[in-house]
């Protein structure tokens, strides 16, 4: 196996997290989490971050790992941002005092989250929980935290400044020529979007509704769902379940033995392992997926994906949008 399809394959026990990732990281209910990038930066700022995989694809993956009632504070996006629950539950509240409506997602559950808008996550269950988020764009750009929870990190001692980085004054004093983000002041506040729980659902898709599932004819093992854009193979097309234009797809395969055949695209492909095992050729090498597993497919490779393991599998894709 060469060192270019091993390089791109990341082992979810192997990946190095950032344990104080925002400005947030002292808080309580903030403060025992863990966030791993795996393709590009994200929006962390803690500007040690360790990326597996820095080459553009369109767009960034992330992960998100938590103790019981923690997560991230209030805040805001200015690309897409899209969550895939691997483990746990996980409630989602929105608005900018975190009081206009919540959603709860389970194992397997997607959500895209609309831009412009304040929006948090806590792991409600008993045990550490793990989500994967795709955010839009090889520069997803910088997060917009509300004021209440900037004021709150900067009586803990940490602070963001202006160019994204964190200080820590129990640890360092504010470098010269640094200065310290300002926090939205009320008339900024106004131009942040507003939504209900009902309208948020929509753009919610629960893995055990059958209803959103495509049976592969084909291939009569598969069943596959597509949340996001078109996503074509062998000539079929199936349409996408959220409408939202994100730059990138997401779809879902899933099975007892389910398994698509040899095919090549030029864009970019990613694959994160849900449950079940798989198995990923690219040109004659290859790579095996286990829960929470991931790999980038070599733009313009000829691959094929199986699902090995006993039980039923599912299997994320992405791809980044024609």
């Amino acid at each position: 196996m060469s060192n270019n399809i091993l390089s791109r394959l990341a082992k979810f026990n192997e990946l190095i997290p950032s344990t104080v990732p925002f400005v947030e990281g002292k808080l309580k209910g903030h403060q025992d989490r863990k966030n791993y990038s795996i393709i590009g930066p994200g929006v962390s700022e803690d500007s040690k971050q360790n990326v597996k995989l820095a080459e553009s694809h369109g767009f960034n993956i992330g992960a998100v790992s938590a103790a019981p009632m923690n997560g991230s504070g209030l805040h805001s996006h200015t690309t897409a941002e899209v969550f895939m629950i691997h483990s746990g539950s996980w409630r989602f509240y929105w608005g900018v005092n975190g009081e206009e409506g919540e959603v709860i997602l389970n194992t397997g559950d997607v959500a895209s989250f609309p831009t412009n808008m304040f929006r948090g996550f806590q792991n409600v269950s008993d045990e550490e929980a793990l989500m994967f988020v795709a955010l839009g764009e090889d520069d997803p750009g910088v997060i917009t935290w509300t004021p209440k929870l900037l004021k709150e990190a900067n009586d803990s001692g940490m602070l963001l400044m202006e160019d994204s980085s964190l200080v820590d004054l129990t640890k360092q004093n504010i470098p010269e020529g640094k200065f310290v983000t300002k926090p939205l002041e009320e008339k900024e506040l106004q131009s942040f979007d507003h939504y209900t729980s009902d309208e948020i659902e929509k753009f919610v898709i629960r893995y055990e509704d059958n209803k959103n599932y495509v049976h592969d004819e084909h291939n009569n093992s598969n069943s596959i769902i597509n949340y996001l854009d078109s996503f074509e193979i062998h000539g079929k097309k199936i349409d996408p379940q959220i409408p939202h234009n994100t730059g990138f797809g997401l779809s879902l395969l899933k099975g007892s033995s389910a398994h698509i055949h040899s095919y090549s695209i030029d864009s970019s492909e990613f694959y994160n392992c849900l449950n079940g095992q798989w198995e990923v050729t690219c040109d004659d090498e290859k790579v095996i997926l286990d829960p929470h597993d991931s790999f980038s497919a070599p733009k313009k490779s000829t691959r094929s994906i199986k699902q090995i393991s006993n039980d039923k599998g599912s299997l994320f894709i992405i791809r980044k949008s024609k």
